[in-house]
């Protein structure tokens, strides 16, 4: 069957699989619980500002971050209702649970290693490619090969997505006798196989462009001139919010072994489950242009923009730039970004021919 009891239910992706007493357990499920729940609000409250307010996902970092969020939001709703679900005991909707959890799960694993390759290539990549539908190439990625991988599983073993308690159970709409379980895989091979090793791969290669970024990050501060250098703050944000991205997090799953067991599946579960939070805090609150566009278009700080006008002289009213002057935090030059020019920069919303990416994008870690 597609169940699995409720003790690994705060850990979907927890590599050593073995059950914690029942205190912290307790705790934990609640930790993961709670954390998933906010996450979710503000995933989709990111992934609304990010779609409805058109300027804000011109870029590709944008478009992908969006995806990332989508993946997260898919991930975080599906956990929070599995065990209800599990309780109507019905096999095959458990099954659909568990196949579902899964998918998402390695969506978001997939769209954290294609923003790797996003900034390598606006990072390091030296010469520019043009590289034709871009985004439809990741989204094909990002959205394909975790439904090829379930769909294999599904195929090759379905009683992967099944408990050791009913493995004489044949696949159908009946009840199941146990109410208190959590739909997800339930066999060892195929969890390491699906899971971990996809995981594996997918990280090394994002802690190898961690370490490229960083030392890029590190060989601009000390070329850039004194005046115009950014604060350590500034670095530090930089690099949390790059982490957060690359999902650099979700690492402390591979050491949840031994005597720090227990301490590392708490930070584990705090960090992931309110690995949304921490999205929306870094690419919606902490940035300027999102601001701008929630007050401009939700009102927030009218009066503060009507008091500014109605005391302005005639000149300074033709100065004032217009909503589509609004540019990013920063525009990128071949692999380098530069802080954005004064001057308005006009981009069509639907450019003709699509360039590599390193040209005229918003890193969305800076």
């Amino acid at each position: 069957m597609a169940t699995t009891t409720r003790g690994s239910n705060f850990s979907v992706s927890d590599v050593s699989r073995s059950e914690v007493d029942q205190t912290n357990e307790k705790i934990l499920t609640m930790i993961t619980y709670v954390g998933c729940g906010v996450s979710s609000l503000c995933l989709g409250i990111t992934v609304l500002t990010y779609t409805a307010f058109e300027k804000l996902r011109r870029d590709y970092p944008s478009q992908i971050l969006i995806n990332l969020s989508l993946a997260l939001l898919g991930l975080n709703l599906v956990f929070l209702v599995d065990s209800w679900l599990s309780s109507w005991g019905l096999y095959g909707l458990c099954v659909a649970v568990a196949y579902t959890l899964h998918y998402f799960l390695l969506a978001s694993f997939t769209w954290m290693g294609l923003e790797a390759v996003n900034m390598y290539l606006a990072l390091v990549k030296v010469f520019n490619v043009y590289v034709p539908s871009y985004m439809l190439k990741f989204c094909a990625l990002g959205w394909g090969i975790p439904l090829v991988i379930c769909t294999l599983v599904l195929i090759v073993n379905r009683e992967a997505y099944g408990s050791q308690l009913y493995t004489d159970a044949q696949p159908s709409l009946k009840p199941l006798d146990n109410s208190d379980n959590f739909c997800w895989l339930q066999d060892d091979v195929t969890f390491y196989v699906s899971v971990v090793a996809y995981a594996v791969l997918v990280f090394l290669f994002n802690l190898a462009v961690f370490a490229v970024v960083l030392i890029q990050i590190r060989h601009m501060r000390v070329n850039s001139p004194a005046g115009i250098r950014s604060g350590l703050m500034h670095d530090l944000k930089g690099v949390a919010s790059l982490t957060l991205l690359l999902g650099l997090t979700w690492t402390v799953g591979f050491f949840t072994w031994g005597p720090a067991r227990i301490v590392l599946l708490y930070l584990f579960s705090v960090l992931n489950s309110l690995e949304g939070l921490f999205i929306f805090l870094f690419h919606c609150l902490m940035k300027e242009n999102v601001r701008k566009q929630w007050r401009i278009h939700l009102c927030f700080g009218s009066s503060d923009l009507k008091s500014n006008l109605s005391g302005a002289t005639p000149h300074q009213l033709e100065s004032w730039p217009s909503q589509d002057q609004i540019l990013p935090e920063h525009q990128y030059h071949g692999s380098t970004p530069v802080p954005a020019p004064q001057t308005a920069l006009q981009l069509p919303p639907t450019p003709a021919r699509e360039t590599h990416p390193t040209q005229g994008q918003t890193w969305a870690f800076l």
